[in-house]
C-alpha cells in the first residue's frame, strides 16, 4: 500500500525534528526498527503490540511488521498558493500524499524564534489553512470553466459535476476547507476527482515543551477549540522530548526515560499509529512457523483483494480464506486450539477483511 503522510508547518515549529525522530530507528519499539530510504522520506514500521503476542505463541524464525510512509514536505510561508517561497514544490509535494500531518508550535521558547515573532498556533494553522484553500479555489475555477463548455450538452453528470464545484467554491470562498464540506455519497464521487488539496484528511499535532506532554497547556486548549468542526484528531507531543529518547543507546534507557517522564510509550508511536488511522488502513496478520507478518490494507477490502497484497496471483487465483479472530488465536493459543472450539471459519469472496484478522489462502494459479 503506496500511501503516504506529508508533515506540514510553518518554519520552526518543530517539524524537521518530528521528521528526524520519525526516521531514527531508536525512537521505535525494541523489537520492529525501521529506515530511511530518501531525505525526505521515512518508511516506518507501525509499532503493534500484537506483533509481540503472536511472536510468543508462533515462535518464528522472523517478525515482519507493516509499514507506512512519512513525506517531511518544504516550509511553507504566506503567498505560497501564488508560488512565493518553496511554495510551487511545497503545493506539489503535499498534492502527492493521502494525509496531512499539521504541526503546530504550542510552546514558548525565546531561543527560538518564531518565523512571526510570537506563538500563536491558530494563526499558524490559518495561514497555511488560507494558501490551501486559495490553491483549490484556483483548482476549482479552473474546473468550473473546463465544465461550462459542456453544460448546455444537458449531460445529468456533467450538472451534478458543476454544481458540487460550485457548492466548494463558494465555502472556499468563505474561508472553509473542503473536508469541513457536508457532501452526500454521490457529491463525493466528484470531490474525489477534484483531488482537492483541503479534501485530504488532517492530523493535527500540538508540538508542546516537556512540562505539557501529558496534559496539553493553553495553546492546546485553543486548537482542540478551533478545530472541534473539522472531525480531526488532535495529538499533543513533545518534539525535543522525542528527539532526546532517540539519542538514548538501549531499549531500557528509554524506557527508564519515559518512566520519569510518566509516558507509556515514545510519542512518534503514538503519531504512527493515528496516521495508519488517518489513510483508513487496518492490518490483517498472517502467522507460521517461518514468519510472522502484519499487511496493511484499506478499511474495507475483501478477502481477496486483501491476497492480492501478498501477491497478485493470490487475488486472481483465490479460492477461499480461512480465517481465525486475533483474540480466538491468543486466548486458546494454538490454530488446532481454534479449531476444536468451532472458531475457525471458512470465508469466501464476499467476506470483508476485519482489523487484526489471521488469515490463510487457498488458490490456484
Amino acid at each position: 500500500m503506496s500511501l503516504k503522510c506529508g508533515i506540514v508547518g510553518l518554519p520552526n515549529v518543530g517539524k524537521s525534528t518530528l521528521f528526524n525522530c520519525l526516521s531514527n530507528a531508536k525512537a521505535q519499539s525494541a523489537n520492529f526498527p525501521f529506515c530511511t530510504i530518501e531525505p525526505n522520506i521515512g518508511t516506518i514500521s507501525v509499532p503493534d503490540p500484537r506483533l509481540e503476542k503472536l511472536e510468543s505463541l508462533a515462535n518464528p524464525q522472523r517478525v515482519v511488521p507493516t509499514t507506512m510512509e512519512i513525506v517531511d514536505i518544504a516550509g511553507l510561508v504566506k503567498g505560497a498558493s501564488k508560488g512565493e517561497g518553496l511554495g510551487n514544490q511545497f503545493l506539489a509535494n503535499i498534492r502527492e500524499t493521502d494525509a496531512i500531518i499539521h504541526v503546530l508550535r504550542c510552546f514558548d521558547d525565546g531561543n527560538i524564534i518564531h518565523v512571526d515573532g510570537s506563538v500563536d498556533p491558530i494563526r499558524d494553522k490559518e495561514i497555511i489553512d488560507i494558501e490551501l484553500q486559495l490553491k483549490d479555489l484556483e483548482t476549482i475555477e479552473k474546473r468550473i470553466a473546463s465544465v461550462a463548455r459542456m453544460l448546455k450538452s444537458g449531460d445529468k453528470e456533467v450538472v451534478k459535476e458543476n454544481e458540487v464545484a460550485q457548492k466548494i467554491k463558494v465555502a472556499l470562498e468563505q474561508g472553509k476547507s473542503v473536508r469541513a464540506i457536508d457532501f452526500d455519497e454521490k457529491e463525493m464521487e466528484h470531490v474525489k476527482k477534484f483531488q482537492l488539496i483541503t479534501s485530504k484528511p488532517v492530523l493535527y499535532l500540538c508540538n508542546v515543551d516537556e512540562g505539557s506532554v501529558k496534559s496539553g497547556n493553553a495553546y492546546v486548549e485553543r486548537v482542540k477549540e478551533a478545530v472541534k468542526d473539522e472531525d480531526a484528531e488532535v495529538l499533543v507531543i513533545g518534539a525535543k522530548i522525542e528527539a532526546d529518547i532517540t539519542e538514548l543507546e538501549t531499549y531500557e534507557e528509554r524506557q527508564l526515560f519515559l518512566d520519569e517522564l510518566g509516558l507509556d510509550e515514545p510519542g512518534v508511536n503514538r503519531l504512527i499509529r493515528s496516521a495508519y488511522s488517518l489513510l483508513e488502513l487496518q492490518t490483517y496478520f498472517t502467522v507460521g512457523e517461518k514468519e510472522v507478518r502484519a499487511w496493511t490494507i484499506r478499511k474495507g477490502m475483501s478477502a481477496p483483494q486483501a491476497a492480492g497484497v501478498i501477491h497478485t496471483d493470490f487475488e486472481k487465483g483465490f479460492i477461499r480464506a480461512e480465517v481465525m479472530k486475533y483474540n480466538d488465536y491468543t486466548t486458546l493459543g494454538s490454530e488446532s486450539a481454534v479449531k476444536d472450539a468451532g472458531r475457525f471459519k471458512v470465508e469466501g469472496k464476499e467476506y470483508v477483511v476485519e482489523d487484526g484478522d489471521i488469515m490463510h489462502f487457498r488458490f490456484n494459479v
